[in-house]
């Protein structure tokens, strides 16, 4: 009996024993779990704070970036940085807009509201492109011009409905010599100026190879092709007068241009082309009626 007895207190002990190594198993398991658990929570923040880290220096790299492109293409002379302008106001027009006009020296201006619009101008020598452009720009921009070999650059600044624009006009000077001018003259252009002497039909037939050239270049240009000289175009006879203006409006279909006849000495037309072209880049309204009549200044469109 006491055998029994005692048999008994030694399986009691040895069950009781093995249910306290079991729980102290399963606390060392559970406690591994939360250990591991908390690892991997712990983990997760790091790698998650580290994109976060990775994620704003990319955002604020990318945004310095874009800031010093922008202003790299803000100081490039001639790119196509008008597309920033906004849209005119609905009911905006040209006429009856002040064109409020100064003048400026070749060099970039660092402020964010400077629109810079590369015009090219090409044509044969001695027709008037030079005078034409002086008659625009002024007497005064003509003596801080930049003259390289073949070529001619002056500019003219704008104030239009609060943003100042700034055109650099690219003037080739029309010899043979300044033929290889014509691709830096004519890249990043937001018009094309194709010039030809009303009084010399010599001038007129080359317009079409100039055009040529310049499409070669570039394709988006607005094109406007401009007789010059028109105070001395009047006084040939009239059957003269209306053999090269029919001659001239074939050549401006062909080009898809609109046409100008202009003079820079008694100053007719040569606002209005600028305009023009202002009117064209930023969705103003063109009001000027297309002018057809025998001993007047034609426009046509």
């Amino acid at each position: 009996m006491n055998i029994e007895k005692k048999g008994r207190g030694r399986n009691r002990e040895a069950e009781e024993n093995h249910t306290f190594f079991m729980a102290k198993i399963i606390g060392r398991s559970r406690r591994r779990r939360i250990t591991t658990t908390t690892t991997q929570q712990l983990c997760n923040r790091m790698v998650h704070h580290h994109v976060n880290v990775r994620c704003n220096l990319f955002h604020s790299m990318s945004f310095l970036g874009r800031f010093i492109w922008d202003r790299i293409l803000l100081c490039s002379l001639g790119r196509p940085s008008y597309l920033r302008l906004p849209l005119r106001d609905p009911g905006g027009s040209l006429h009856g807009h002040p064109f409020t006009t100064t003048t400026t020296t070749i060099p970039c201006d660092s402020d964010s509201d400077l629109v810079n619009l590369k015009i090219s101008l090409l044509g044969d020598c001695h027709i008037g492109k030079t005078s034409f452009v002086i008659k625009y720009v002024g007497d005064e921009q003509e003596k801080r011009s930049l003259q390289m070999k073949g070529l001619n650059l002056m500019d003219k600044t704008l104030f239009v409905q609060g943003a100042r624009i700034s055109f650099s006009i690219w003037d080739v000077a029309g010899d043979p010599g300044s033929i290889c001018q014509i691709p830096m003259a004519c890249k990043d252009s937001v018009a094309i100026l194709i010039m030809f002497d009303l009084t010399s039909r010599c001038t007129l037939n080359s317009v079409v190879g100039w055009y040529s050239k310049a499409r070669k270049w570039n394709q988006t240009a607005i094109p406007i092709l401009i007789g010059t000289k028109f105070d001395d175009f009047v006084k040939l006879p009239p059957d003269v007068q209306w053999t090269i203006v029919t001659q001239a409006r074939a050549y401006a279909r062909a080009m898809k241009a609109t046409l100008f006849f202009s003079s820079a000495s008694h100053n007719i037309n040569v606002n209005k082309i600028f305009k023009f072209i202002m009117a064209k880049l930023f969705n103003l309204p063109w009001k000027v009626e297309r002018n057809l009549t025998l001993g007047e200044p034609t426009i046509d469109f």
